[in-house]
């Protein structure tokens, strides 16, 4: 027995070590009272308590919450949540009902999909491509032709994520010669996020194939260093491509010897 616990008059807790493996620090909580003027023990409750230095298992926490990104895998099915805050109802309607309408008969049939864990169907039986000029297919240009799109929430927690990563502040940006608004090697990208953001294309760079932040910065930008000239060499101190005149036989004029006389002289002494 490891400890005697009054809980009250006549009623009193027996507590016994546990030996069972993988309950070490756990105890036996046996319970035993004797009613008033009465003689026998009754015996109330026995139960398996945990101890001050006993294992537990950790709190339960729902796997929405337990997620992290890159824990998902081949195959793996994320449902989302029909009220979740990222996204918001898109424009899916055709011509029917008319384009003063706020809410189309497609539209709702894919809300009340939305009540459902999973969205009823599967992607090859979405809508079509609409016909060409239509109110859809501007929509459909536009990115809009979707049952549900981000909301404003969704774009910034989305923002926030981007530019804690690839932002400003941090130490690859603070220091970078230059910003990737300038550099070449940017790939603008649509929507609003474009305003603030873009892909990274230099396969010799650190965020290449991830969303930079506009004012992100590395040493891989186009600008911030280019190939140096080769240096000239410095002149010869003995010119070697020029041709020196050699002087054979002493001029008729000033006794000096010139190249220039007929060949069959310069045998001659």
């Amino acid at each position: 027995m490891v400890e005697v616990v009054v809980e009250g008059d006549r009623v009193v807790t027996h507590l016994f070590e546990c030996k069972e493996f993988g309950y070490r620090g756990w105890r036996w909580a046996v319970t035993v009272a004797r009613a008033s003027r009465a003689k026998v023990v009754t015996l109330d409750e026995t139960v398996l308590l945990p101890g001050p230095d006993a294992l537990l298992a950790p709190e339960w926490v729902p796997w929405s919450e337990r997620l992290r990104p890159g824990d998902m895998g081949p195959g793996d099915l994320l449902p989302t949540d029909a009220e979740d805050l990222r996204l918001e109802p898109g424009f899916t309607g055709e011509e029917e009902p008319p384009p003063n309408s706020i809410v189309s008969h497609e539209m709702a049939a894919l809300a009340e999909a939305e009540d459902a864990e999973v969205t009823a169907g599967s992607p090859a039986a979405l809508p079509v491509a609409p016909a060409r000029g239509s109110i859809a297919a501007i929509a459909d240009e536009l990115g809009m032709r979707r049952a549900r799109v981000l909301s404003r929430y969704g774009l910034h927690v989305a923002a926030d994520r981007w530019e804690e990563t690839h932002g400003a502040k941090t130490p690859m940006a603070q220091a970078a010669p230059a910003a990737c608004v300038s550099c070449g090697f940017l790939v603008a990208i649509g929507g609003s996020l474009g305003q603030a953001f873009g892909i990274c294309a230099n396969e010799f760079g650190p965020a290449d194939g991830h969303v930079v932040s506009l004012s992100y910065g590395c040493g891989g930008h186009s600008e911030a260093a280019v190939m140096p000239k080769p240096p000239r060499p410095a002149p010869p101190v003995l010119d070697e491509t020029r041709v020196d005149m050699l002087p054979l036989r002493p001029s008729a004029d000033s006794g000096s010897v010139s190249l220039e006389g007929p060949s069959e002289d310069l045998g001659h002494s």
